[in-house]
C-alpha cells in the first residue's frame, strides 16, 4: 500500500490497532502520542512487525511525541513527519481522553477543569490536528475522525466525553465543507479500550480494518462530511 498514514493517539487502543493494520498493509506510518516513551515503544513494535513481514519494499514507521492540546506540538510533528516520509495521504485524528468511568461520570459532577481538558483534547484537538496537517496533506487525502453513538445519543454518566465527541463530529463536518480533502467520521461501535473501560466490547484489532477500508475503499461521497461505520463496512465487504 503506497500511502503515508499519520495517526494521533497511536500508542494504545484504537489508534495503536489502526496503525498496526496500516503497517500490515505495507503503508508508511507516522505515529504520535503524549507519552514519548510510549511512542518509542510503539515505533519499535511496529517496525519489528513490518520487518517480520519480510516484504520487498516495506513502508517505514516513524513517530514523535505530540500532545494534541498543543498546536505547536502538532505543527512540529507534521513538519517532521513530512520531512521524513512525504505528504500525508491518510490522517486519523484519534487522540482522545475520558476523565472518570464511563456511565459513572454524570455531567453535573464534572469539574470545570475536567470539562475544559476533555474539550481541549477531544474537540479542539481534532481542530488543531486537522489544521496543522492541512498544509501537508497529499492530493486526494482522507481525514478520519473516530467517534461513536455517544456523540448523538444521550447516555447517562458520560460526563464531558459525549459533548466533546459531538463537537469533534461538528469540526469534521466543517472541515469537509471547506477542504478539498475528504473528511469524515468513522464509528467503530463499542470498543474495549482503556478509554472506555469496557471489557465485553469489540477488540480494537477487530475494527481496525474498518478504518483501512474507510481510508482507501469507501466511496468518498459517502464519507465526506458524514459518518460511516460497521454496517457500511460489512455491507461493502461481505
Amino acid at each position: 500500500m503506497d500511502v503515508t498514514v499519520a495517526v494521533t493517539g497511536a500508542t494504545s487502543g484504537i489508534g495503536r490497532a489502526v496503525a498496526t493494520a496500516f503497517v500490515d498493509e505495507g503503508a508508511t506510518v507516522a505515529v504520535s502520542g503524549r507519552d514519548g516513551a510510549a511512542v518509542e515503544e510503539t515505533v519499535d513494535a511496529l517496525t519489528e512487525r513490518e520487518e517480520a513481514a519480510d516484504r520487498e519494499a516495506p513502508g517505514p514507521v516513524w513517530g514523535a511525541r505530540a500532545d494534541v492540546r498543543d498546536e505547536f506540538d502538532l505543527e512540529r510533528f507534521f513538519e517532521r513527519a513530512v520531512a521524513e516520509l512525504g505528504p500525508v495521504d491518510i490522517l486519523v485524528a484519534n487522540a482522545a481522553v475520558f476523565a472518570g468511568a464511563p456511565g459513572e461520570s454524570p455531567i453535573d459532577e464534572v469539574s470545570y477543569e475536567t470539562f475544559d481538558d476533555t474539550m481541549r483534547t477531544n474537540a479542539r484537538g481534532v481542530f488543531a490536528t486537522i489544521t496543522e496537517a492541512t498544509p501537508h496533506l497529499a492530493d486526494d487525502a482522507r481525514v478520519l475522525v473516530p467517534s461513536g453513538s455517544v456523540a448523538h445519543e444521550v447516555k447517562p454518566g458520560m460526563g464531558a466525553y459525549g459533548v466533546s465527541k459531538a463537537a469533534a463530529e461538528a469540526v469534521a463536518r466543517s472541515f469537509a465543507a471547506d477542504l478539498e480533502a475528504t473528511v469524515g467520521v468513522v464509528d467503530p461501535g463499542l470498543v474495549a479500550t482503556d478509554l472506555t473501560g469496557m471489557e465485553r466490547a469489540r477488540d480494537p484489532e477487530s475494527v481496525a480494518p474498518l478504518f483501512v477500508w474507510a481510508a482507501t475503499e469507501a466511496p468518498a461521497d459517502d464519507l465526506n462530511g458524514d459518518r460511516i461505520g460497521l454496517r457500511e463496512w460489512k455491507r461493502a465487504t461481505r
